[in-house]
């Protein structure tokens, strides 16, 4: 039986990736003052970036709807869905519904992943189900790998911006008091269990940079045979300046990069930056 990987739009997967995949990406709604926008391939991204700095009004963000996740599902394949963490959003709620739906109405096969993630997370959760799957391994197997993969895995980025996160409780109103007052950049994650957490602090480029390389030697992952995700929002030379410093002080199998998606670019901002491991 043929596999099929639906993930909702925080996932940043290229679309060469999602073509070659037959994957599909459920969209979120983003919203700018009283404009809907919504995030999937007829989204200008730079006229939205342009529209989002010149926002006054709210900005924001709706997921995506059960009937969307029940359509992907249908089709007698197996789906592996994924998901923002359930701690940021309700999309892992929705898909849950909209997989229940699939499975009464049609008979699909269906298991949704909470990435306890975002952005690049979710991207290195949808390599590892397809990776298996590639290899041949069956769903029970799939399922078991990638949920404890799933526990594993690493997530940090650094923030040029983080107002849009702090206005849609997305981060701790202290933790972002205290950024602001401090005038500093955060180097912040998921805590594990899908939350957004401070870990550390920079004030330079070389500084941040230092920072999120010695954090991969901090985690204690082993990482030979493993890959790597880095997503950013327009800075595509921090991104491939990371990946070169990971290069030369770890052993990766790969290091991907891809640029940020509409929903993502939201809590992102300009100049955001995402690893995932």
């Amino acid at each position: 039986m043929e596999h099929k990987i639906v993930a909702d739009s925080s996932c940043d997967l290229s679309p060469e990736l999602k073509a070659k995949w037959g994957a599909t990406t459920i969209p979120f709604t983003m919203t700018l003052g009283e404009k809907d926008f919504r995030d999937d391939e007829t989204l200008d991204l730079p006229s939205f970036m342009e529209e989002m700095k010149r926002c006054t009004g709210k900005i924001g963000s709706a997921l995506p709807s059960p009937h969307l996740y029940k359509e992907a599902f249908e089709g007698g394949q197996i789906s592996f869905g994924i998901t923002i963490s359930s701690k940021l959003s309700g999309s892992y709620s929705s898909a849950m519904l909209g997989k229940r739906l699939a499975e009464e109405e049609s008979g699909a096969e269906v298991h949704i992943f909470d990435s306890l993630s975002a952005s690049a997370g979710e991207v290195l959760v949808a390599l590892k189900i397809h990776a298996m799957i590639e290899l041949g391994f069956q769903k029970a197997k799939i399922i078991a790998s990638v949920e404890a993969f799933i526990k594993e895995m690493k997530t940090y980025f650094v923030l040029e911006n983080i107002n849009n996160l702090l206005k849609n409780g997305r981060l701790n109103k202290v933790t972002g008091k205290l950024i602001s007052v401090l005038g500093i950049k955060p180097i912040m994650g998921s805590d594990g269990e899908g939350n957004i957490a401070l870990f550390s602090h920079g004030r330079g480029r070389k500084q941040i940079l230092d920072k999120l390389v010695r954090t991969i030697a901090a985690s204690g992952k082993n990482t030979e045979n493993e890959s790597l995700v880095i997503t950013h929002c327009n800075n595509a030379d921090l991104a491939a300046t990371l990946a070169d410093a990971i290069r030369k002080r770890h052993q990766f199998k790969e290091i991907l990069i891809f640029p940020t998606g509409g929903l993502s670019s939201v809590y992102a901002d300009e100049k955001g930056v995402i690893m995932a491991f």
